[in-house]
């Protein structure tokens, strides 16, 4: 893991960049109605007060200035304004330092600003690799691999010794994430394992931390240099440049279509670049066919990474999810049996759980939406930046403005949730609240046109996953451990991940 480089430039931007403190940011005081905000230095404002969590700094904030802490949004209310009334004007992306380095140049679809090669690289996700019948079109992989772990856990379980949960987890969505994208197993792969988690973290440390060129355009590379995070990201992107190009080849040598004759994603992006260049239906470069799942072209033929969006975003945020799901369980003993009881007296003795039965598992489902309300995928969602000037809650709100949605904060603000600090799976019971981003005080998945893409397919994985554990299994946690540490990892970071890995006891409770 990364150290906190906020706290090392600080002190050097205070020292090396006195000379530019007279050229104070020229904005009029007027009669500008901008938000409150708490007190801030010359040059860096209020970067040294957010802290190594961004996002329970910024929940304070809030409480303190009002529900629009200068250019983050910590309310549902003003969530629906930028997300929805207002979503035209804040839906571009600024040009952040580590986003733009590891999705190549901001190519992606996560980190593209928005104009008309955003929207040509949302059409072809949509259409062609994140709609129903795609994602249905992966089920079998995603059911294979399920049986996978639960034969190895079960195998695990005859010691009755701790298995770690998290590692079993990010491998599972790293092997359902490389069989769908490049019809190879992830285990299968040169490349080792730890190494590879090492690098997820690597690589979401950076897109969450402070770069002093994202502040400082003019000398902000120099301290970058000094403080060491453009060698990490440097470092990082090329040990991942080096890893997906390899993969991408050897799936270009092997023809494709090793998955049972479905088509795989790299299949899909070649046939839609094949299809273009026979007919020019789509109108578009090579580049967006293969950066609308962070993938880009080096060459016509020659199909070079997956970064961000599918492979380092897809596999953390959904084992994070089912690791603070399956933490939450094991502290409430009850709720996990009843939990149980649902999959178990649904399944009966079929000995497996399949997508046609997920529909009917309504505790289950009630158990995923409140993981997902005090832990969300990501806290703040992918930083927005505003196009024109228009107005929240009264106050003024500028061109070029980076916007924040706490969804941390506003999944904990009691103005929504009684007793939000705990986990209470029944407030869902009879409740509308669902992904559908009619209800702004739930956002897990973001929303507006930026809203995440994969949310059908992550959801699905979700539930599959979590009924398989409860249905074989029962758990219980290891004879020295009387409670779960449910700390979050220090430092910055695009996503939360439990600070400690989950360890926990399997027992056999369906012979596999």
């Amino acid at each position: 893991m990364f150290m906190n480089p906020l706290s090392s430039w600080v002190l050097i931007c205070l020292l090396s960049l006195v000379f530019l403190i007279k050229r104070k940011i020229k904005v009029g005081k007027g009669n500008k109605q901008l938000p409150p905000g708490p007190p801030k230095l010359p040059i860096i404002g209020n970067l040294h007060q957010l802290g190594r969590q961004p996002h329970r700094s910024l929940c304070q904030f809030s409480k303190r200035y009002g529900v629009v802490p200068t250019v983050v949004i910590s309310s549902a209310e003003a969530a629906e304004e930028v997300l929805k009334i207002h979503d035209i004007h804040c839906c571009s992306r600024p040009a952040l330092a580590g986003a733009r380095k590891l999705s190549y140049n901001s190519s992606d679809i996560s980190f593209s600003p928005y104009g008309e090669y955003w929207r040509h690289i949302r059409k072809i996700s949509v259409i062609e690799l994140f709609s129903i019948k795609r994602v249905q079109s992966f089920r079998f992989i995603r059911e294979e691999e399920v049986t996978s772990l639960i034969d190895s856990i079960s195998r695990a379980s005859a010691s009755a010794t701790p298995i770690s949960l998290t590692q079993n987890l990010m491998t599972l969505l790293a092997n359902i994430a490389f069989r769908m994208a490049f019809a190879t197993n992830f285990e299968a792969t040169a490349f080792a394992k730890d190494r590879f988690k090492i690098l997820i973290d690597d690589a979401v440390t950076l897109l969450g931390s402070f770069s002093a060129s994202d502040y400082f355009h003019r000398v902000g590379w120099i301290i970058d240099r000094i403080t060491g995070y453009h060698a990490r990201s440097e470092r990082v992107f090329q040990e991942l440049n080096t890893f997906y190009e390899q993969i991408i080849d050897e799936h270009l040598k092997l023809g494709g279509k090793l998955n049972k004759g479905h088509e795989d994603i790299v299949d899909v992006l070649l046939r839609i670049e094949r299809d273009q260049a026979e007919i020019g239906s789509l109108q578009l470069t090579k580049d967006p066919l293969f950066t609308c799942l962070d993938i880009r072209p080096a060459m016509f033929a020659k199909p070079g990474l997956i970064t961000l969006g599918f492979i380092i975003g897809w596999i953390t945020t959904v084992s994070d999810t089912l690791v603070w799901a399956m933490a939450e369980l094991a502290r409430k003993p009850r709720t996990m049996e009843k939990a149980q009881e649902e999959v178990r007296n649904l399944i009966g003795n079929k000995r497996r759980v399949r997508k046609s039965d997920i529909h009917k598992l309504h505790y289950l489902k009630m158990v995923i939406k409140e993981t997902l309300r005090l832990h969300p995928p990501l806290p703040l969602l992918v930083p927005g930046e505003t196009m024109s000037k228009f107005k929240i809650n009264g106050y003024e709100i500028y061109p070029k403005i980076l916007i924040q949605v706490n969804v941390w904060a506003i999944g904990r603000d009691p103005n929504y949730w009684k007793n939000p600090e705990e986990f209470l799976h029944e407030r869902f019971m009879d409740s509308s609240i669902d992904f559908k981003e009619q209800n702004f005080e739930f956002l897990p998945f973001g929303g507006g046109r930026r809203t995440c893409p994969a949310q059908y397919m992550g959801t699905i994985s979700l539930e599959l996953v979590l009924a398989n554990l409860l249905y074989f299994f029962d758990w219980k946690l290891p004879n020295d451990v009387t409670d779960i540490n449910m700390e979050e990892r220090d430092g910055p970071s695009l996503t939360v991940s439990k600070m400690e890995d989950l360890k926990l006891v399997p027992l056999n409770y369906m012979e596999f």
